[in-house]
């Protein structure tokens, strides 16, 4: 029987090496073969790597964002923060200049007001940048709302003590504060209970009204600090009963979340 060789059917050990392994033959043609590469060859040269480029740039993305995320984890001490340890520190001088000379001198009141008004525009701005440049660290989170707290409860206690402003309006705002406090760290394990607009307007109607008292003012701003302060207070209760509603309705829906959860499980 004439038949072609065993050898030749089969073709050389290359080809047949070739035909085995996907891409092996771009990689022979481009390794300069005396016959003209063939278009499969060079597709699969640039298909390996484009795959090897791709694979790359993924692994410098993701430890770009690891890198990254773990930088803002471990910076303490970025603007946001600093403008948090700025405020605190301004509490016992605020409270020194409006205690001093009995409390009641005009220009030491006057330096008193500057200290309040600087941490309370403090206030606004590190949380901004830290939310606008991804600043935000454990330390803000835990010390934001104390220096908030801190310089607005050290401004009511004080003119509470002086006498110019009645110690029950003192105990409502800053029972409020207290109270929203504790109830959402008891009902974190459900959710966040999220800032409302109404609770940024009581903070800036409570940053004004506090404000006006510090500053000695008589005549018709006296009068008018009376207004703005009973503003205040309405707004205090009146989000304070807000955030106990939407703490009762998340606490409701993780309840139910997970009664739901749990029967799907029996089943």
């Amino acid at each position: 029987m004439t038949g072609v060789p065993a050898s030749a059917a089969s073709g050389p050990p290359s080809a047949r090496n070739a035909k085995s392994v996907p891409g092996t033959v771009g990689a022979a043609g481009a390794a300069g073969s005396t016959a003209a590469p063939g278009p499969s060859g060079s597709a699969a040269g640039s298909g390996d790597s484009r795959v090897s480029g791709d694979q790359g740039a993924t692994k410098a993305v993701r430890g770009g964002k690891l890198g990254a995320a773990a930088v803002n984890q471990a910076s303490l001490w970025n603007i946001a923060n600093i403008l948090t340890m700025i405020r605190l520190l301004l509490v016992p001088g605020f409270v020194a200049l409006m205690l001093a000379d009995g409390g009641y001198d005009p220009a030491w009141r006057s330096l008193a007001w500057a200290a309040f008004a600087v941490a309370m525009i403090t206030d606004i701005f590190d949380g901004h940048l830290a939310r606008t440049y991804d600043l935000v660290t454990d330390f803000g989170k835990i010390a934001d709302p104390i220096a908030d707290k801190a310089i607005m409860g050290a401004a009511l206690l004080c003119l509470s003590a002086l006498g110019d402003l009645p110690w029950w309006v003192t105990g409502v705002i800053l029972g409020r504060e207290l109270g929203i406090t504790l109830l959402r760290f008891v009902v974190i394990r459900y959710g966040v209970i999220p800032a409302s607009r109404g609770g940024k307007l009581k903070t800036l109607i409570q940053g004004v009204a506090v404000g006006m008292y510090v500053l000695a003012l008589t005549g018709p701003l006296a009068t008018l600090r009376f207004w703005v302060m009973a503003a205040a207070v309405v707004l205090t209760v009146v989000t304070g009963l807000d955030y106990v509603r939407q703490a009762i309705v998340l606490r409701n829906q993780g309840l139910a979340a997970r009664e739901a959860a749990s029967v799907e499980a029996e089943r």
